[in-house]
């Protein structure tokens, strides 16, 4: 099977009701020329002229007036099928992937409040210890990276900036800040995933008498600041997801000012589900909850 060109066809179709090229370059918001141009295009395809042409009139030949009577069912199946479509996204639960740690110390405490503005949204949460590979099997995804995804919309959610945190167990009495060379006399508890952190921070902060590879090393940062919690060590905290327990006191940060690095949280999802009403709703919910303007929309 055949098919023609697909934009000038929506082009044809808008021109062969409106009988003129002026007000279907309004409708489609394009030139007029730019509107001559693709019915053109689709002559040339179908070897057969589909309008005539005069001062500042067009008319349907007869085998334009054939062709546009032969698409009119074929654009009204097309439009039941995407409203179908779209009307299934709707109340399908949203696939939403996450990384653990982001999952369990930031998103999963506001979720309550989505819940309670999207009382009918379902969300199908996921998550995982490794990188998100692709989104063959989730539609709108939470991970770190650059914002440079190729063929996806990507949105920055939360600055990543490293700080080294304790319980306040750990302080020597009376003594509420360290230096950062002070942390020689702790155990650095360290994440499997973010291996570097720990190396730029002391680096940035011009500590290099400390092996930033030495410690206590967990399988995710969930774990580290789980043993942080207890007293183990000082772990290298991403302030966003210890915020929290900072403010509550569980834990303290003594050694020093945050470090931002050029990577960051980021919400990413197909270009396709770009006007799906529930991925609308979780994306501005999530980006208002970071402090982001959801109208700022940056694409990766």
């Amino acid at each position: 099977m055949k098919l023609p060109p697909l934009n000038p066809l929506r082009v044809f179709e808008s021109a062969s009701h409106t009988l003129s090229f002026t007000q279907t370059a309004r409708e489609l918001h394009v030139t007029t020329g730019a509107v001559s141009r693709q019915i053109r295009v689709l002559e040339e395809f179908l070897g057969a002229r589909l309008f005539e042409r005069g001062s500042g009139e067009v008319r349907l030949t007869p085998a334009g007036r054939e062709y546009r009577d032969d698409l009119r069912g074929a654009f009204e199946r097309i439009g039941m099928a995407t409203a179908k479509a779209l009307s299934r996204s709707r109340t399908a639960p949203l696939q939403v992937w996450c990384q653990m740690t982001f999952a369990m110390r930031w998103l999963l405490p506001r979720m309550a409040a989505f819940q309670s503005r999207h009382p009918e949204r379902d969300v199908v949460l996921t998550t995982s210890l490794k990188q998100l590979e692709s989104l063959s099997d989730a539609e709108v995804a939470i991970c770190i990276g650059h914002g440079d995804w190729p063929g996806v919309v990507s949105r920055r959610l939360v600055d990543i900036e490293l700080v080294p945190v304790c319980s306040p167990r750990l302080l020597p009495a009376g003594q509420s800040r360290l230096a950062p060379a002070d942390l020689a006399r702790f155990t650095l508890l360290q994440s499997a995933a973010r291996p570097d952190y720990w190396g730029h921070w002391l680096a940035a902060n011009g500590v290099g008498h400390i092996d930033p590879a030495r410690g206590l090393t967990f399988e995710n940062a969930t774990l580290a600041y789980q043993a942080a919690l207890q007293g183990m060590g000082v772990a290298m905290g991403q302030y966003a997801l210890v915020e929290d327990d900072l403010k509550a006191g569980r834990l303290v940060a003594p050694f020093g000012d945050r470090l931002g690095i050029d990577s960051a949280f980021y919400l990413v999802y197909p270009e396709r589900l770009e006007k799906d009403a529930h991925l609308c709703d979780f994306r501005d919910w999530v980006l208002e909850a970071a402090g982001r303007d959801p109208r700022a929309l940056s694409r990766g």
